[in-house]
């Protein structure tokens, strides 16, 4: 049997919620075989744990759902309404320790798990967070700025805290760029632009090697709303600003929104493979290494 594979890991779309606190998650993943074919209009199984601290971490929570994919091969669901396998949702502390979601898929509707993916939370749904924040800290869930928030010269895309000083990522109120190679250099920038955190110091790398055009120099040269430290993401900002798509294409709009079949550039650089870099493709949140000289969307980012 051929091994699968899946292109998306998560979508956090949004929050339902049941009496005065959230108990569930929407998630939205495409599922794609080895032979890279959607799988479409078919019933599959699926196995969701979330992971506390490490991507190998033991599971604080694992429900498993059926359910059926559409014409395009993306799935649909809520985390916290499926059969639950162990812990309580609901009891998850989101305020203490770092957390992953594992997603494990049978194509055929079974438990033959065979597709499987693990991504970390890059920031956890605000309404989740304020449910336990009261075991953390008194004030850490008073949060000045939010998701959506027109603020810095662009759109707030994520907020968190470390010993309670807020702290957000802007991301630009427009694409800079819809067809731009990663760097006119195709040489490796070695170690100081391949952080997947840190675009900051990516962009400094990357322009320092002498670029003159390419998605980083663009960014790095941006002033918009007046500021001068804007930069192109690292692959987990670029992910963070993929999480908050459905808020900022709501609130800016679908033409200066995030195009949701484009791919985006990220500014860190393939550590196998030092001719490519990584992207995301908006469509289904799928990351891959593609060689710099391919054209891509921009899209700027800075912190506060």
């Amino acid at each position: 049997m051929k091994r699968l594979s899946i292109i998306c890991i998560t979508v956090l779309l949004g929050i339902s919620v049941l009496a005065q606190a959230p108990q569930k998650m929407s998630y939205q993943a495409v599922i794609r075989n080895s032979n890279n074919t959607l799988v479409v209009s078919a019933s599959v199984g699926m196995r969701i744990s979330i992971i506390k601290d490490s991507i190998n971490g033991t599971p604080v929570y694992v429900e498993t759902q059926t359910i059926t994919t559409n014409a395009n091969g993306l799935v649909s669901l809520e985390i916290g309404s499926g059969t639950v396998i162990t812990g309580s949702f609901a009891s998850i502390s989101w305020g203490i320790g770092n957390y992953f979601i594992k997603t494990e898929t049978d194509p055929t509707g079974g438990n033959s798990y065979s597709i499987i993916g693990t991504s970390q939370f890059l920031s956890v749904p605000y309404a989740l967070y304020a449910k336990t924040a009261e075991k953390t800290t008194s004030d850490s869930s008073n949060f000045k700025h939010y998701v959506g928030e027109l603020f810095g010269g662009g759109i707030v895309v994520g907020v968190w805290k470390v010993n309670n000083i807020e702290h957000g990522l802007i991301a630009s109120l427009t694409d800079l760029s819809i067809s731009s190679i990663w760097s006119s250099i195709p040489s490796s920038v070695g170690s100081a632009g391949q952080s997947i955190t840190d675009g900051s110091a990516n962009t400094a790398a990357i322009i320092a090697q002498g670029t003159l055009s390419g998605a980083a120099y663009i960014c790095g040269n941006y002033t918009g709303g007046g500021y001068n430290d804007w930069y192109l993401p690292a692959l987990w900002e670029l992910q963070q600003c993929y999480s908050s798509v459905f808020i900022v294409n709501t609130i800016i709009g679908n033409t200066n929104g995030f195009q949701w079949n484009a791919n985006y550039w990220s500014s860190t650089e393939d550590i196998g493979q030092n001719n490519s870099a990584f992207q995301i493709y908006f469509y289904g949140g799928g990351m891959g290494q593609q060689i710099k000289s391919s054209n891509y969307y921009v899209r700027a980012v800075r912190r506060f």
